[in-house]
């Protein structure tokens, strides 16, 4: 069994288990819910073989890296991450309905890295040949993954203000009504740039210490690198304005959001459009 077939086993889970979270949302059936995290916890567990098998694979080919060289590679660990964080905070709090708005990043990355993109092992560019690409990508990784469920959370959160505000209050038998109440989903918010602004900033301490090895300067600028400290200050910003001064609710929410778009941003937008010293991280 190769690794693709489990990829593309894994996308079709994670396609079922989202339809069956916005089944839920409108149903109210409490086993739907349940069967769609059943069903994404199924995919992460392929996911997790297929990663395995990959780096097999690739030390069958004499190649022998872990798989996180490329864009195909990349975003399949990004989709990974994505479901770990959730399947966390789907433990400790069970909040289903929450699948509906995070399980949708990692099914568009996997969707992508399937139909879109080039899957092929290849040796590692001399600047990837270091024990550092693999601190450096997982810390960065695992922040992104946090990024993505607080937004999801506060695409929630805005939804759920809205309904409130516009029709005074939300009926018991809408869908919106399923949502955890407004201070839940802004504490999740919170608790999850909590997690991610840390490993964030390991990974910007790694990927410095990696530059350095590679070529010889711990920062020059590269766009890459410029992005990363946008996204840095972005949710830095956020944690100040959240301890300081009492920033909640929808300001919040915006800020979150904004901040996953210059996440995005700075892993697609920079390797895809922008030339610099990670232009190979496009590949």
């Amino acid at each position: 069994m190769s690794s693709s077939f489990l990829f593309n086993a894994t996308t079709l889970s994670y396609l079922v288990s989202m339809l069956l979270f916005f089944l839920f949302l409108g149903s109210r059936n409490r086993t739907i819910g349940y069967a769609g995290s059943i069903i994404v916890y199924f995919g992460f567990i392929l996911q997790t073989v297929a990663i395995g098998l990959r780096w097999k694979e690739s030390y069958l080919l004499g190649i022998g890296h872990a798989p996180l060289s490329n864009l195909y590679e990349s975003v399949v660990f990004f989709s990974w991450t994505i479901i770990l964080i959730f399947a966390l905070i789907d433990f400790r709090y069970k909040f289903r309905e929450i699948g509906a708005f995070v399980v949708p990043f990692a099914l568009s990355g996997m969707a992508w890295a399937q139909l879109g993109l080039n899957s092929g092992i290849d040796p590692l560019v001399p600047a990837l040949q270091s024990n550092w690409l693999l601190y450096h990508v997982v810390t960065c990784f695992l922040g992104y993954a946090a990024f993505a469920v607080a937004c999801g959370v506060s695409i929630m959160y805005l939804i759920k203000v809205h309904h409130e505000r516009a029709l005074g209050n939300v009926s018991a038998g809408s869908v919106v009504a399923r949502f955890p109440s407004a201070i839940i989903l802004d504490d999740l918010n919170y608790k999850a740039i909590m997690v991610g602004f840390p490993l964030l900033t390991l990974g910007i301490i790694t990927g410095a210490a990696w530059a350095n090895y590679a070529w010889g300067s711990y920062w020059s600028w590269d766009p890459k690198e410029t992005w990363s400290l946008i996204v840095w200050f972005i949710y830095a910003a956020f944690l100040h304005a959240r301890i300081t001064r009492g920033w909640v609710g929808k300001r919040a929410a915006l800020l979150s959001i904004l901040g996953f778009i210059a996440t995005i941003f700075c892993y697609l937008g920079v390797n895809l459009l922008l030339s610099g010293l990670h232009s190979y991280g496009g590949g």
